[in-house]
């Protein structure tokens, strides 16, 4: 399967009045993991596009165990889990200092044209297991 991590220093802005990481940015973190893992395999959002394969988001989920806080340093680690001529799932796993696991996450995204509608992704897309 293919896998990496990236690391993530929790910013002031990104955090609630109690110092926490808000839970929203867990989706923004999943992104640029997804992103990272992309390009440590040579490509980029941008070359997709540019060839007209626009991926997103159909479904995501999100299992919070426990906080992160302002300055941790989060590492993500980004597993695809499933492929498919069409759609590419990934799970997510947040650690936290000393490597706790602080949360879980997965997400489905779906390979469309410029029109919107369904198309198959790349072939060496597809085949990313």
């Amino acid at each position: 399967m293919l896998a990496g991590e990236t690391q993530i220093r929790v910013r002031y802005a990104e955090t609630d009045r109690m110092g926490l990481l808000h839970h929203a940015n867990y989706l923004v973190y999943f992104e640029q993991a997804r992103t990272d893992l992309l390009r440590d395999e040579g490509k980029t959002y941008k070359d997709l596009e540019d060839a007209g394969y626009l991926l997103v988001i159909t479904k995501v989920e999100v299992k919070y165990k426990s906080p992160a806080y302002y300055d941790d340093l989060l590492t993500i680690r980004t597993t695809v889990t499933r492929t498919s001529p069409v759609r590419l799932e990934h799970k997510y796993e947040v650690f936290g200092p000393a490597g706790k696991l602080l949360a879980e996450g997965s997400s489905t995204l779906a390979c469309v044209g410029r029109d919107g509608k369904i198309q198959a992704m790349p072939g060496w897309l597809a085949d990313a297991k």
